[in-house]
């Protein structure tokens, strides 16, 4: 053999060594060395989706509870102003009396016309959706949901803004049409404020969440392919 045929021969081995799947110097890796290796790669790609699954559920969890207790909330306690005293039990009457005496609430206690046209709407509109609200919370990845959830959530906190400042402003020894009843001091009104906030809050953050989520967003930019 010949120096140059032993030149050509090194050069081979080389270009064998320096193949995929091989380690420079040391021969090629091992197979399950390989695996591990392309597994924790994947792993380490799928960590982000993981949290941001788990916060998105989160979410969807803490909705869905909200949309479920807000309907013994509206049927048992809210819509006793707009629908027939008989249809509620004495209990249930008594209830709302002591609440809206306890809490100085005179949106209760001597509801004015616009106060009542926001429950009729909460009868209506607000109601059938909890339970569908709720269902698809709970079950998650509804996409469907994003639409009907905005328009609620933008519906509900129009509706809170006239009711958190009437709570925070309004002069009730002075109003006719509350009978002098209300709230007296800054903390009374705080207090009261701390009852219908979070239905203020919550439909915020369902707002939000909603356009600004990847996983509802995406339904949206596919409908308008």
């Amino acid at each position: 053999m010949g120096v140059a045929d032993v030149a050509l021969s090194g050069a081979g081995r080389v270009v064998r060594a320096r193949s995929p799947g091989t380690r420079r110097g040391l021969g090629p890796l091992p197979t399950s060395a390989f695996r591990a290796s392309a597994a924790s790669a994947r792993h380490r790609r799928n960590q982000p989706k993981m949290g941001a699954l788990g916060v998105r559920r989160g979410l969807e969890w803490l909705l869905g509870l909200y949309f479920l207790s807000h309907v013994p909330i509206s049927l048992l306690l809210d819509l006793q102003v707009v629908l027939p005293r008989e249809l509620y039990p004495v209990e249930l009457r008594n209830l709302l009396k002591w609440y809206a005496k306890e809490f100085r609430d005179p949106l209760l206690q001597e509801p004015p016309a616009w106060f009542k046209s926001f429950l009729f709407c909460e009868l209506v509109l607000q109601l059938p959706f909890f339970p569908i609200a709720a269902y698809a919370f709970f079950k998650g990845g509804c996409r469907w949901i994003r639409t009907p959830a905005i328009i609620y959530s933008v519906h509900t906190m129009t509706t809170l803004i006239p009711i958190l400042s009437t709570l925070l402003f309004e002069d009730f020894s002075k109003a006719s049409g509350f009978k002098g009843q209300g709230p007296k001091t800054f903390h009374e009104r705080l207090t009261l404020v701390s009852v219908y906030a979070p239905y203020f809050l919550i439909p915020l953050m369902l707002l939000l969440f909603m356009l600004r989520s990847p996983y509802y967003k995406y339904e949206e930019k596919r409908k308008k392919k």
